[in-house]
């Protein structure tokens, strides 16, 4: 199903026929500030393990990322964050940065890698931000982008193509207008670390 949702004023029915497809165990496809993400609810881990295996990992192996509506939801999930780390966080979010982090028990022991990290994410994007928030919690959220997949660019970017090619996968895509190429960057903050490990659209100062 492909859903028309504008980001400068964020449909509040639409909203929630997503959000309700989510809870109910559904996978759906967002625009983010950098590329469109495969969501789903963490409540749900079938649909957490239907993600991985499409991305061609175990659970445990998945690198996924918890997208927040903001740095307060945010850190309902990690560890108490020290001075410099939630500097960063409060200049660099929203953002097209993803911040690996020391993951507390609220977060699933099969979400949190073997170092007890997650990513977390909150995306400056009003449609993402609106789900997220009639959801009342994160969404579990990994990328469209496969590695080494044979594919043209456009099939990331372009809401009607990635419509059709992950119809088998997607309950719902929703149509946010196109999408960026470039992913977020990702910096890692576990552990009392600060280290950029990709550079992608987000610009950071360590």
């Amino acid at each position: 199903m492909l859903i028309k949702i504008y980001e400068e004023n964020p449909n509040v029915r639409e909203v929630r026929r997503v959000a309700d497809c989510l809870r109910e165990g559904g996978i759906a496809v967002l625009p983010t500030d950098s590329l469109y993400a495969f969501v789903c609810s963490m409540r749900h881990k079938q649909s957490v393990e239907k993600l991985a295996r499409h991305k061609g990992f175990t659970l445990k192996q998945a690198k996924f990322s918890l997208l927040c509506a903001d740095i307060s939801q945010l850190s309902e999930y990690v560890r108490p964050l020290d001075k410099e780390t939630f500097a960063l966080l409060k200049r660099s979010l929203p953002g097209a940065s993803t911040f690996i982090l020391d993951a507390n028990n609220n977060v699933g022991r099969n979400y949190q890698n073997a170092n007890k990290t997650i990513g977390m994410r909150v995306p400056a994007n009003a449609i993402c931000h609106a789900i997220i928030e009639e959801m009342g919690e994160p969404l579990i959220g990994t990328s469209v982008r496969i590695a080494d997949a044979d594919y043209d660019e456009e099939y990331l970017t372009d809401p009607e193509l990635i419509h059709e090619m992950f119809a088998d996968l997607a309950d719902i895509v929703v149509d946010g207008g196109f999408g960026d190429t470039v992913p977020s960057t990702v910096v890692n903050c576990s552990g009392g670390n600060m280290e950029i490990i990709r550079q992608g659209k987000g610009e950071l100062n360590l």
